[in-house]
Parts: C-alpha cells; structure tokens; sequence
C-alpha cells in the first residue's frame, strides 16, 4: 500500500482519498452515527423513567408510612 501513494502528491494522500471515502461510505457512517446516538438517547430516557419511578416510589412509601404512624 505504501509503494502506491509514495509517487502521489501530499493533496491527494490528505485530501482527494478521505474525500472520496466519504462520499463511498458517507451513508454507512451517518446511518451508524444516528444508530449510536439513538441508543445513547434511549438509554438516556431509560435511566431517567428509572430513576423518576424510584424516587416517586420512595417519596410515596415514606408519606405512607409517616401516615401509618398516627
């Protein structure tokens, strides 16, 4: 692989090459982008329904049992 870009200029090693790459596999990495970030959102979301249930949870059981000792 070496012996194929040492004839070549510096802008198409740096330049011409990732441009391409891009436009080849732009859709794969954007589709692969937007799956990580929906996942990171979901997962997000999901910690926080959690953490909302519990708290609401505890919050409840100890007005309930601060009640029970009347």
């Amino acid at each position: 692989m070496r012996e194929i870009f040492t004839g070549l200029p510096w802008w198409v090693k740096w330049i011409a090459v990732p441009v391409i790459a891009l436009v080849v596999f732009g859709g794969l990495i954007a589709s692969v982008v937007g799956f990580v970030i929906g996942l990171l959102f979901k997962l997000l979301l999901f910690v926080a329904l959690v953490g909302g249930l519990i708290y609401v949870v505890r919050k409840f059981m100890s007005n309930s049992s601060s009640r029970s000792d009347w």
